[in-house]
């Protein structure tokens, strides 16, 4: 299997997961959002959903190309930085307009727009192996 990919697209993901995280930081420390507890479950349930199907889905993918693995890569940093951000979330209560609670609101956001675009990423990768 010969997979050409680019970094482009792991670089877009970045790019604008650190947008969505920034704009979030932005709006949490004015107090235009908040960040209710049934958010963080939501977003803590996405991350172990999709650390399962990553988890289902790896050993699958027997030849491990550069391409597949960063973007695996890419996919468990998302995982990882969610649930931890998530659960640090869910167990200390920050003010509405607190700049460490805007910092960690924004790196959760971030997290979580890089499992969504890094699994664009993976899919695409993935579909373009083997033309």
């Amino acid at each position: 299997m010969n997979c050409c990919c680019s970094n482009l697209c792991r670089l877009f993901s970045i790019i604008a997961s650190i947008i969505i995280g920034f704009i979030t930081a932005l709006l949490q420390i004015t107090g235009v959002i908040t960040l209710t507890p049934a958010f963080l479950w939501v977003a803590l349930g996405i991350a172990i959903v999709y650390l399962a199907v990553l988890v289902l889905t790896a050993p699958r993918l027997r030849s491990c190309q550069d391409c597949v693995c960063s973007n695996l890569s890419l996919v468990t940093a998302g995982i990882l930085g969610t649930s931890l951000t998530a659960l640090i979330l869910l167990a200390v209560t920050f003010a509405a307009t607190s700049i460490l609670g805007a910092i960690i609101a924004g790196a959760l956001l971030l997290f979580l727009t890089l499992i969504v675009t890094a699994s664009v990423c993976f899919v695409k990768c993935v579909a373009n192996c083997g033309e």
